[in-house]
C-alpha cells in the first residue's frame, strides 16, 4: 500500500510528458523534448518543496522562439493539461512599468489566480504563458535631450518581471478588472509558478550567411534554408534588446521550426482534437458524413504556407471554405458531403489572407 502511494506521487518522467505532448503537438520534436525535461525538473522541485526538503533545484522557466503558427502557445497549453495545473495566457504588450497607466506585472498572477478559482495553493504551482515577449525589448533610440528615453512598455516591464520569474512573495489584486484597488489583495509565492515566455524575434538574423545576404534560391532551397538555421545565442538576444538579467531567469531556450506542408496536413488530421475531426463531429450531429479528401487538404495547407500563416491560420481558412456547407447542413440530413480540391480552390481564391483572424 505504501509503495503504491509512493508510486502515485512520482512525477511524470520526461518520456511520459513527451509522449503525451506528441499526441497533440505535431512536429517540433526537439522543442517537445526540451519542454518535457524542464517540466519534469519543475515537478521534482515542487515535490521537494511539498515534502519540506531543502533542494538545490532551480526553476526551469522556458523561452520559446519560433515563427507565427509554429505551436508555441499550443505546446504550453497542452503541457498545463498534462501536468493538471492552472494555466493562463497573457500578452506582454499589455503591461507597463509600475506607476504608468496600464497593467502592473502582478496582474498576470491575478489572471492565474482567477483560473485556479482563487485557490492560492493551486496558483502557486500553475503555468503562466507570456506571449509577445519580444515586443518588450529595450528601445535604443531616443532624442539627444533625453526625450523618449522612458521606455514604459519595454525595459521597465522586463525589470518588473524579474522578481516574478525568480520567485518572490508578491501581493496581487483579487479583482483583475480593478487592479488599482489595493484594498483587496492576496499574497502569492511565485517560486513554483512556471513561466513560459514566447516570441517570434522576427528581426533576428538567425540563419546562415547566403550569397547576397538574402534567402537561398533554386530547387530545394527552402529545405537547405531550414537546415542552415543557427542556434540563437544570448548575445543576439541581448543585442535585440532583452536584458541579460531577464534572460538569466529563462534558462531553457527552445527554438521551434517553421512547419512544412507535410506537418500541417498532420496538424489537420492526426491529433484527437484536430480541426477536421471537429468538423466531422459537427456535421455528424446533423446526420451528415464529411469526406475531406487529400487534394482538398493539400490546397488548404499550401494556401497557409504560401502566406506564412502556419498552423494558426488553418482554422480561419477552413471556416471560410466550409461556410456554405455549415450553413446548409441542417437541411441536408442523411447525406455524404465530399470536399475535394475542385470545391476548395475557388473558395480560396475569394479569401484574402489579410482578412484572416490569425
Amino acid at each position: 500500500m505504501e509503495s503504491s502511494a509512493r508510486r502515485e506521487e512520482a512525477p511524470l518522467t520526461p518520456r511520459e510528458i513527451y509522449e503525451r505532448l506528441d499526441r497533440y503537438v505535431i512536429g517540433q520534436d526537439a522543442a517537445k523534448r526540451a519542454v518535457a525535461i524542464a517540466a519534469h525538473n519543475h515537478l521534482k522541485r515542487v515535490q521537494a518543496r511539498r515534502l519540506r526538503r531543502q533542494s538545490l533545484i532551480k526553476k526551469s522557466n522556458i523561452l520559446l522562439i519560433g515563427p507565427t503558427g509554429s505551436g508555441k502557445t499550443h505546446i504550453a497549453r497542452n503541457l498545463a493539461e498534462i501536468l493538471h495545473v492552472p494555466f493562463t495566457t497573457v500578452d506582454a504588450t499589455e503591461y507597463t512599468e509600475a506607476g504608468y497607466y496600464g497593467k502592473d506585472v502582478e496582474v498576470m498572477i491575478s489572471d492565474l489566480l482567477l483560473k485556479a478559482n482563487h485557490s492560492v495553493e493551486d496558483t502557486q504551482r500553475g503555468i503562466i504563458f507570456v506571449d509577445e515577449v519580444d515586443k518588450i525589448a529595450r528601445r535604443s533610440q531616443g532624442a539627444r535631450n533625453g526625450a523618449g528615453s522612458r521606455d514604459i512598455g519595454g525595459e521597465g516591464v522586463q525589470q518588473g518581471l524579474l522578481k516574478l520569474l525568480e520567485g518572490r512573495e508578491v501581493y496581487v489584486p483579487l479583482n483583475v478588472t480593478q487592479a488599482w484597488n489595493k484594498s483587496d489583495f492576496v499574497q502569492v509565492d511565485t517560486r513554483d509558478i512556471l513561466f513560459i515566455c514566447a516570441g517570434t524575434f522576427s528581426d533576428l538574423h538567425d540563419y546562415g550567411d547566403e550569397p547576397g545576404g538574402g534567402r537561398p534560391l533554386g530547387f530545394g532551397a527552402d529545405e537547405r534554408f531550414r537546415r542552415a538555421k543557427k542556434r540563437i545565442g544570448t548575445k543576439q538576444l541581448v543585442e535585440f534588446g532583452m536584458l541579460a538579467e531577464f534572460l538569466g531567469r529563462l534558462p531553457v531556450v527552445v527554438q521551434l521550426d517553421l512547419l512544412g506542408e507535410a506537418d500541417l496536413i498532420r496538424v489537420l488530421t492526426e491529433p484527437p482534437d484536430s480541426i477536421i475531426r471537429e468538423f466531422r463531429e459537427l456535421l455528424a450531429m446533423d446526420e451528415l458524413e464529411l469526406d475531406f479528401d487529400d487534394g482538398a487538404l493539400r490546397e488548404v495547407v499550401h494556401y497557409s504556407v504560401a502566406r506564412g500563416l502556419g498552423a494558426r491560420g488553418l482554422r480561419s481558412i477552413l471556416e471560410h471554405v466550409m461556410a456554405d456547407i455549415m450553413f446548409e447542413a441542417p437541411e441536408r440530413r442523411r447525406r455524404q458531403v465530399k470536399v475535394d480540391a475542385d470545391y476548395v480552390r475557388p473558395r480560396l481564391a475569394t479569401l484574402d489572407a489579410v482578412e484572416l483572424n490569425v
